[in-house]
């Protein structure tokens, strides 16, 4: 789980409750990811609604390019445009929280966006992983200690793989809700990204 992205439905796009969206269109799979557009998508996730020059300087780019990273966000229903301030700013907001996609998909094309997609949201959750790594002794003595890396070996079926997905996202929606409700943080809370990786492993020869 994390503010970008979930997985493990298996139903038609479209919009969830409690602010989701559920992707199956390989074309929208793939224009999201994207380094820079996760970037951009998560800051808007973070700050609210924000303008591209603010997100230009923000994530470390051009207006031009986030401009147009922003269009094409907005082309695939990922942001959308906010209501302006005044005349001359133009703010992007995102349109969902959370998006999810369908594991199990047969098809080729689907399988393989979801493939560069999941990479693309790993690979990033590594940089923002040593990015941490080097400020990390700055922090405060609080936060020093809960970023990081957990890591963990089970022996579950499947189905209890999904009930112990289903009882993280429970315990975690109370969180994610203040996403798009900045009164209901307390003074110390500050955003997290929290990435699940779920790797099946091959079972031993003696299935211990």
């Amino acid at each position: 789980m994390s503010l970008e992205s979930s997985g493990r439905q298996s139903l038609g796009e479209g919009p969830l409750p409690g602010d989701r969206r559920r992707l199956s269109d390989p074309a929208a799979m793939r224009a999201f990811a994207h380094p820079v557009r996760l970037a951009l998508h998560e800051l808007l996730l973070r700050a609210g609604a924000t303008t591209a020059a603010d997100a230009a300087r923000e994530v470390g780019i051009s207006q031009a390019l986030a401009s147009y990273h922003l269009r094409q966000l907005a082309k695939y229903g990922f942001v959308e445009q906010a209501e302006a301030r005044d005349e001359r700013e133009r703010p992007w907001k995102a349109t969902e929280t959370v998006q999810e996609w369908d594991d199990d998909a047969a098809e080729p094309e689907h399988a393989a966006a979801r493939s560069l997609l999941e990479q693309v949201i790993a690979e990033r959750a590594l940089t923002r992983l040593a990015e941490w790594q080097q400020s990390r002794g700055d922090e405060p003595e609080a936060w020093r200690g809960v970023g990081g890396v957990d890591n963990r070996y089970l022996y579950v079926t499947p189905e209890e793989l999904a009930a112990l997905g289903a009882a993280m996202t429970e315990l975690l929606e109370p969180l994610m809700s203040r996403v798009d409700a900045p009164a209901s943080r307390p003074a110390a809370a500050r955003p997290v990204l929290m990435t699940q990786l779920i790797v099946p492993l091959p079972p031993t020869g003696s299935g211990d």
